[in-house]
């Protein structure tokens, strides 16, 4: 780690105040790591209140040329918020305020720093929702989602993080502070810039305020678990149903991550479930009630040897249950072996048979404990591959099976990431997605944005650190 000059440090503890800036090695190493499981010490945290004080932090980053890196919650998968060039991390904790929420105009207005679970729950007074719900949503923030353009269950029916973004204010490489977008749900006044920020991994800008689309809350929602006999059939009942109904959820478990969740879900589960479905419906109360009978109709016809049982949640007791084991999923896989490499790849649903099937193959090739979890509906699986990092031989294999994993998903019309972004743990895979042409354009952005390269370096490009 490169030390920052005492006159760097001062000037920084004069924007923010010297109780809001850390050199200690202590301090720092609680920001040296994210979800990704890598860990890099920046040389020092800040902890700013205003967008005006992440400006001049960028004005002097600039002037004194070290690397900034904006830092949410640190539940990235990729690597997005590790400081890989050391440098200042922009820690935007303090910047937690839910500004506004205008029940008329159904738009609430954030800074970065607001956890997406508590706005969520803030908008249940006014009958409000917003939909977008990572796994992660009681401790993630809304500025870090906007950043990876985060999804979840919900995505199937109601989009994305991008889908509900109509304004943002960002801080720039060169201290500039720019607004982009409109608070109505029309506008197409010049380049939608505010798109380009969604997604970009903190390489193009600082945000620091954000207005989003909310909606009326639903004033119904059933659950239902499904259990089959084969993995793969599991799957390939997803494309069929969703001819049928639009449910707002729609997950999908494999029998390794069943057998590491299956305390947790407290269900009488037959030795013979390779397969599970969670699916939920919503909206009020007649559209609720006519979508549950067209699933179960749909299950009914299909109550062979696939479909082993159909039941659903008796009351919200029973739902939470559900939902606590599918989200127990990702941290009970450490009881398989002491590490992991996760992989949020996307492919057409009607494809979604031909990965799993292709998953236990490579797991099978390559001797390695592999599962598979995640959004059947809209096509986002989660390919988790278990491994110890101590066992060299066995990262080895692990690495080879993500380059076959990647290959496969490409194959098959996706891409190799659908919500996790690309970080550093994806940058060596990117061109096997892009093309030439598309690859340079995407370079040009960020040079134009970000001339010396200061804004989190070293993500999403590789081997083109400055």
């Amino acid at each position: 780690m490169k030390k920052l000059d005492r006159p760097v440090v001062k000037k920084l503890e004069a924007i923010v105040g010297p109780d809001q800036v850390t050199t200690s090695v202590e301090d720092c190493l609680c920001y040296s790591y994210d979800g990704s499981g890598g860990s890099f010490l920046p040389a020092a945290v800040v902890f700013p209140d205003s967008a005006h004080q992440i400006s001049a932090i960028m004005e002097l980053a600039g002037s004194a040329s070290f690397p900034v890196v904006p830092r949410g919650a640190g539940s990235g998968m990729t690597g997005g918020a590790l400081p890989v060039q050391g440098g200042v991390v922009v820690a935007l904790s303090r910047l937690n305020r839910i500004v506004e929420i205008d029940p008329v105009n159904q738009v609430a207005v954030v800074e970065p720093g607001v956890i997406t679970g508590d706005l969520r729950d803030a908008l249940k007074e006014f009958g409000l929702f917003y939909p977008p719900d990572p796994a992660s949503l009681k401790f993630c923030t809304m500025g870090g989602n906007i950043a990876e353009c985060a999804g979840g269950p919900s995505a199937v029916k109601y989009g994305v993080t991008r889908d509900y973004v109509r304004e943002l204010e960002v801080v720039l490489a060169d201290g500039r502070i720019m607004k982009t977008g409109v608070p109505t749900a029309k506008g197409v006044a010049g380049y939608d810039l505010t798109r380009l920020f969604i997604g970009s991994e903190g390489t193009l800008g600082i945000i620091t305020r954000i207005t989003v689309k909310v909606i009326a809350a639903p004033s119904a929602i059933r659950t239902f678990l499904v259990a089959c006999s084969s993995m793969t059939g599991a799957v390939s009942l997803v494309a069929d149903l969703l001819t049928r109904l639009t449910p707002c959820t729609l997950e999908y478990l494999d029998r390794t991550a069943i057998s590491i969740v299956r305390e947790k879900l407290d269900l009488d589960l037959s030795p013979q479930v390779e397969g599970l479905l969670l699916i939920e419906v919503d909206g009020d109360e007649g559209a609720v009630a006519e979508q549950a009978e067209i699933l179960s109709d749909f299950m009914v016809s299909r109550s062979d040897q696939l479909v082993l049982s159909f039941q659903a949640a008796a009351n919200d007791e029973e739902r939470e249950k559900l939902w606590t084991a599918r989200r127990a999923v990702s941290p009970s896989a450490f009881d398989l072996r002491p590490d992991k490499i996760s992989e949020d790849v996307v492919v057409p649903r009607s494809r979604i048979a031909e990965l799993v099937a292709e998953v236990e193959g490579i797991a099978a090739d390559k001797n390695l404990v592999v599962f598979t979890f995640g959004h059947a509906g809209d096509g986002n699986i989660h390919v988790n591959i278990m491994v110890d990092r101590n066992d060299q031989e066995e990262v080895s294999r692990a690495e080879m099976a993500k380059d076959a994993l990647f290959t496969k998903v490409l194959a098959l019309g996706g891409t190799i990431s659908g919500e996790h972004g690309i970080g550093i743990t994806k940058a060596p895979f990117l061109r096997k997605e892009l093309g030439q042409v598309e690859y340079a354009v995407m370079r040009q952005v960020k040079d134009l944005f970000d001339p010396c390269g200061i804004l989190n370096p070293g993500k999403i490009f590789l081997g083109e650190v400055r």
